[in-house]
């Protein structure tokens, strides 16, 4: 998350928001979007996307972009 100053102690955002997502929409490449709505964040309010992949082994892998403004996501 330190690209990302932004993201700095929003851990608990980052995990309420793949444990209790408002929508888990399917990605490219066999990823998982896990989506919740923030009335408020340390810049406005956002939507928090979290794209993670599930493994064989019970293993997540977590990829975290968040949406810098509307309609312009950062390319990883």
């Amino acid at each position: 998350m330190g690209t990302y100053p932004e993201m700095a102690n929003q851990k608990d955002r980052l995990l309420e928001t793949l444990s209790d997502p408002d929508l888990i929409q399917q990605g490219d490449l066999d990823t998982l979007l896990a989506i919740r709505f923030y009335p408020q964040s340390p810049l406005t309010r956002k939507h928090l996307v979290v794209v993670y992949a599930e493994t064989q082994r019970s293993q997540t892998l977590i990829i975290i972009s968040p949406q810098r403004r509307r309609g312009h996501r950062e390319a990883l």
